[in-house]
């Protein structure tokens, strides 16, 4: 029997999310060692940084969904993980390409789904709900909003008409990433708009302000319990 028309069916697609006014696409990769969080081994193991990737994807998606917003989980990998720890989320592949390329790709299939759409990595884990709020609102009057990271390029982008020249010829995980970003939206005349900043856990000295800016996240805990020994001196304000 050829089950083929039915296999089709039952591929998620961007197609089949429900109407919305908005959703949030949340970047993920399977937490496979040696696939995440490569710039903080050493000091810590490829398995260390995975399980601390795990932890931080986690929160990130619990604190967003729980704030209310329509969440989407856009994956990198295994989707066995992600159904199995994820069951009651919409999931849709990121697809082939490099950042810009899979950024572009879901934000325009997001758009066909909702008037604003806005992504977020996973690795951001106490990324304030007001300022995602903050981007959503800002799209009431402008095309184009981000939230500028601290090493040059975005922990946010979020459009309310697809911009497919912002995520092309771009040098991604490079301080140029933003100054591009301004770059090409004034070339274009986008209404653009930045919200507050913020940052990923990129880094020991990012783990370290993390620790130090929300100590009672999960994310804070589990390196306080886990990781302290790999990260001495801890900042005194993450000491219990």
């Amino acid at each position: 029997m050829d089950n083929s028309v039915n296999s089709v069916e039952k591929t998620p697609t961007f197609h089949t999310l429900p109407l919305c006014e908005a959703r949030l696409g949340i970047f993920a990769k399977a937490p496979v060692a040696g696939k995440v969080k490569t710039r903080l081994t050493p000091p810590l193991t490829a398995q260390e940084a995975a399980d601390l990737y795990e932890t931080a994807l986690h929160e990130t998606v619990t604190r967003m969904v729980v704030a209310g917003f329509a969440v989407v989980l856009l994956v990198d990998g295994d989707d066995v993980y992600f159904a199995r720890n994820f069951p009651d989320l919409p999931r849709l592949p990121q697809g082939e390409g490099d950042l810009g390329a899979r950024m572009a790709r879901t934000l325009e299939g997001l758009l066909r789904q909702a008037p604003k759409a806005a992504l977020v990595g996973s690795d951001a884990p106490d990324l304030p709900v007001a300022l995602v709020e903050d981007a959503f609102a800002a799209l009431n009057n402008h095309t184009v909003v981000t939230a500028p990271a601290a090493d040059g390029g975005y922990v946010l982008i979020a459009e309310r008409e697809h911009a497919p020249t912002l995520f092309t010829e771009i040098p991604w995980s490079s301080a140029e990433v933003l100054p591009l970003t301004r770059s090409r939206a004034a070339q274009a005349h986008l209404a653009y708009a930045e919200v507050a900043g913020w940052e990923d856990l990129d880094d020991v000295a990012a783990l370290r302000r993390l620790l130090q800016r929300s100590p009672n996240s999960q994310t804070a805990c589990y390196i306080r319990q886990n990781l302290a020994s790999r990260l001495l001196p801890l900042p005194i304000s993450a000491v219990p």
